[in-house]
């Protein structure tokens, strides 16, 4: 005997059906009202904060844009998670669980066309 499946139109209608999950797992969370995007993200925001109320850091902004072009030519935009300054040079931090092949492809045309090596937590 097999199973029959259920349509996800009568698995709603029998109150079966929960709440969609990230695609990535990911749990987005709020912290002081502040929306992140992964329950880490905001960890790593209040560590950051921290260590900026301690002198350790300074200029710390969260959800910073970049275009990356390639001669002149926009091909992307890639938005890091948190820059700040650490002992006098900038950082560009992105908390990842997991590195898709689209965040690798601009973690390495922000190289080429920043200058930038993003730390990645």
């Amino acid at each position: 005997m097999t199973a029959a499946r259920l349509s996800a139109k009568q698995a709603k209608a029998l109150g079966l059906q929960g709440a969609a999950r990230s695609k990535y797992r990911n749990k987005r969370t709020v912290v002081d009202g502040i929306p992140f995007a992964s329950a880490r993200e905001a960890k790593r925001w209040g560590e950051l904060t921290w260590l900026e109320a301690a002198g350790k850091i300074r200029d710390l902004e969260r959800q910073v844009p970049f275009e990356l072009r390639v001669k002149g030519v926009l091909i992307c935009r890639y938005r890091a998670d948190f820059v700040y300054v650490e002992n006098g040079e900038r950082v560009v931090e992105d908390t990842k669980g997991f590195n898709t092949r689209e965040y690798k492809m601009k973690r390495s045309l922000m190289l080429a066309c920043h200058g930038i090596t993003i730390r990645e937590t």
